[in-house]
């Protein structure tokens, strides 16, 4: 009898250890160009100052470029996550969608 194989995703992926984390506050802009959907996301920091104060400003962090099938994808995972948290949670949940 042969050994298990791992569960593979079709189409095939790879990880990456270089691939950037992405956190963001809110999105501050959004538009459509030759089909292309972009989304600027934006980060609240604090500034000091030197009365030990401090100033807020926001800082892009990220922009989203991408096809409407893949703002779509992105969506129904945005959707599932949303759906995730409306459930009671003793570990961490995860999910997995469609890589096209």
């Amino acid at each position: 009898m042969d050994a298990p194989r791992d569960t593979e995703v079709s189409p095939g992926f790879r990880d990456s250890d270089a691939a950037p984390f992405v956190y963001f506050d809110t999105s501050s802009a959004h538009g459509v160009i030759a089909g292309a959907i972009q989304i600027e996301l934006v980060s609240r920091i604090l500034v000091p100052l030197a009365n030990g104060g401090v100033r807020i400003e926001y800082l892009t962090s990220g922009r989203l470029r991408c096809s409407p099938t893949a703002i779509k994808a992105l969506r129904n995972s945005i959707d599932k996550a949303l759906e995730m948290l409306t459930q009671p949670q003793t570990e961490p949940t995860v999910g997995m969608g469609p890589l096209q």
